[in-house]
C-alpha cells in the first residue's frame, strides 16, 4: 500500500493495526474444522447456491481465474482487508457497485433481476477509476477505494478511498447505472492533495461509508482518524457538506470534533431503519459504539452514562461485553430489534438486543450472545469463522450471512425472528467454501470480505480480495 506522505505520522497506529492480521499467517487448512454433513433438506430456506458457470463468479480479466468464471474490468483487490462494505446494490436492484482497491476503481454491473447474473457495460459505463485506465471513466481522488454506498433515492453513489483519505460523490445514471463525479463536489479529503478536493475534518484513511434512510446525511468512519464524520446531503444534487463545528465529527482526540470514546479504528458502520441510531464497530477499541442521531440536523451524540459503548475489556464510560476483539463490521436487523457485530480477533459474531426507544444495546445473555469459531465458554459453536469481515442480514430477517477473510468462506446463519439469536445451519449448508471440509463447495472466494443482498432477498453477492472476484449466489427460499 502506498500511503501519501501526510499519513506517515499515523504509522504507529498502522503498526498497531497490523496486529489484526498476525493470525492470518496460518494456512487456512490448519484452521478448518472438519464436520460431517448433518441431515439436510435439499435447498433449505436461507441456504445458498452459487450460480453455474461464468454467471456464478466474475474475476478481473488480468488475474488467474477458475476456468468456469467470467471476466470483468476494474476488479483487482475488491473488498480489501481494511473495509467490510465494498459492495452495494441500487435500491431498485438494477445495479451492483464494487470498490476495487488495487484497481483504484469502482466496477459497475447491470443485474438481471430474474437470474441474478451480472454483466458489465463496455467503455466508461462499466467502471470509473482514478486514472481512467482500461476504458473506465475518470474520478479524482479514487485511490484504493474500500467502501461504497448508494443513496436511498438511487440518485447517488458514495465511496471512501483509503490512500487519498477521500470521500467521493457520484451522480448515478438511473437508466444505465453509470457514474460521474458531482461537479465541484466530487472529492472531499482530510489531507492536502495535489488535486482539487474539498477539505474535511477527521477524514483520515476512511474505511466505511453509509447513507441515512431518509437520504439527508452521509456518515464516514475513519480507521486512522478514530472518528465518524457527518455530512449533510443535498437531495437535488447529491453534493455533501460536512456539518458545521463540532457536529461535523465525533472522535477520540481530534480538535474541532465532539469527543467520543471507544472509537479507535472505526471499521464498520450501520444505521437503524428508523434513522435514530448509528452503530460503529471499532477494531482497536474492541467495541460496539452507540451513537444517537438527531434526524433534524444529522448530528451524532454519544451517551456519557455508560450506554454509549460496549467493550471487550473494562473501559471507563462503557459497559463490558464478550468476544469483541477486533470488532470490524456491524449490521442492524430489518425490524430494528437486533444488532450484529463480527470481530476479527475473537473469530465471532456477537448479538445484541436494541431498545426501541433510544437505540441502546444489550448483549444477549448466555450462548445467544456470541457465536464463535472453536468452542468458548458461554458462546455457541461456529464453523469457518476465521477472521470474519463482511456481515449482512437478509431483507426478510430470517438469515445472517458472514464473510470470513482467512478461511475464504461464507457462513450461513439462521436468525430467530422472535428472539433474534443466530445459529449456524448444520452440515454443509452452513458454509460455502472452495476447500474447507464440511462446507458446500464454491468458487473464487479467497479473501472474501464483503456481502450484499438484493432488495428482494433472492440473491447474495460477495467480493473476494485475493480471488479478485465477485461471486453470485441464489438464496433458496
Amino acid at each position: 500500500m502506498h500511503l501519501p506522505i501526510q499519513l506517515r505520522r499515523f504509522l504507529p497506529s498502522a503498526l498497531a493495526a497490523l496486529a489484526l492480521v498476525a493470525m492470518l499467517a496460518l494456512p487456512a487448512a490448519a484452521l478448518a474444522t472438519p464436520v460431517a454433513p448433518g441431515p439436510q433438506k435439499a435447498k433449505a430456506p436461507g441456504t445458498l447456491t452459487q450460480l453455474s458457470g461464468p454467471r456464478g463468479c466474475l474475476v478481473d480479466r488480468s488475474a488467474r481465474k477458475p476456468s468456469s468464471c467470467g471476466t470483468a474490468r476494474a476488479l483487482k483487490g475488491p473488498g480489501p482487508f481494511m473495509g467490510s462494505q465494498a459492495i452495494a446494490l441500487s435500491p431498485n436492484g438494477k445495479n451492483v457497485y464494487v470498490a476495487s482497491s488495487t484497481s483504484d476503481a469502482i466496477a459497475i454491473f447491470t443485474r438481471d433481476k430474474k437470474t441474478g447474473a451480472l454483466t458489465q457495460a463496455k467503455g466508461s459505463g462499466g467502471c470509473i477509476s482514478a486514472k481512467g485506465n482500461g476504458g473506465c471513466a475518470k474520478a479524482v481522488g479514487l485511490d484504493a477505494p474500500n467502501s461504497v454506498a448508494v443513496s436511498p433515492d438511487g440518485r447517488n453513489v458514495y465511496a471512501t478511498a483509503r490512500d487519498s483519505s477521500a470521500l467521493l460523490s457520484f451522480r448515478r445514471n438511473p437508466v444505465t447505472g453509470a457514474l460521474r463525479p458531482i461537479p465541484g463536489a466530487g472529492c472531499i479529503s482530510g489531507i492536502p492533495l495535489p488535486v482539487l478536493c474539498l477539505g474535511a475534518t477527521a477524514l483520515i484513511a476512511p474505511d466505511v461509508v453509509v447513507a441515512s434512510p431518509d437520504g439527508r446525511n452521509v456518515y464516514v468512519g475513519s480507521f486512522f482518524g478514530n472518528s465518524v464524520a457527518s455530512f449533510a446531503r443535498d437531495a437535488s444534487s447529491g453534493a455533501l457538506t460536512q456539518l458545521a463545528g463540532s457536529a461535523g465529527c465525533i472522535a477520540e482526540a481530534t480538535a474541532g470534533c465532539t469527543t467520543g470514546i471507544a472509537l479507535k479504528s472505526v471499521e464498520g458502520l450501520a444505521i437503524s431503519g428508523d434513522g435514530a441510531s448509528v452503530y460503529a464497530a471499532t477494531a482497536l477499541s474492541n467495541a460496539a459504539v452507540i451513537l444517537a442521531r438527531d434526524p433534524s440536523t444529522g448530528a451524532l451524540a454519544q451517551a456519557s452514562d455508560g450506554s454509549g459503548c460496549i467493550v471487550e475489556s473494562p473501559l471507563t464510560g462503557c459497559v463490558t461485553g464478550r468476544e469483541l476483539g477486533g470488532a470490524n463490521a456491524v449490521a442492524v436487523s430489518p425490524d430494528d430489534d437486533n444488532v450484529y457485530v463480527t470481530s476479527l480477533f475473537s473469530n465471532s459474531v456477537t448479538s445484541f438486543n436494541r431498545a426501541a426507544s433510544g437505540g441502546a444495546l444489550a448483549q444477549k445473555e448466555g450462548t445467544a450472545g456470541c457465536l464463535i469459531y472453536l468452542r468458548a465458554a458461554g458462546c455457541s459453536f461456529g464453523r469457518a469463522l476465521v477472521a470474519p469481515e463482511g456481515l449482512a442480514v437478509s431483507p426478510d430477517g430470517k438469515n445472517v450471512y458472514v464473510a470470513s477473510f482467512k478461511t475464504g468462506a461464507i457462513a450461513v446463519l439462521d436468525r430467530g425472528r422472535k428472539a433474534g439469536g443466530v445459529a449456524q445451519k448444520p452440515g454443509a449448508a452452513g458454509c460455502q467454501s472452495p476447500s474447507l471440509p464440511g462446507c458446500t463447495r464454491a468458487r473464487a472466494l479467497a479473501g472474501v470480505s464483503s456481502i450484499a443482498l438484493s432488495p428482494d432477498g433472492r440473491y447474495l453477492y460477495s467480493t473476494s480480495f485475493e480471488s479478485n472476484a465477485v461471486d453470485v449466489f441464489r438464496r433458496n427460499r
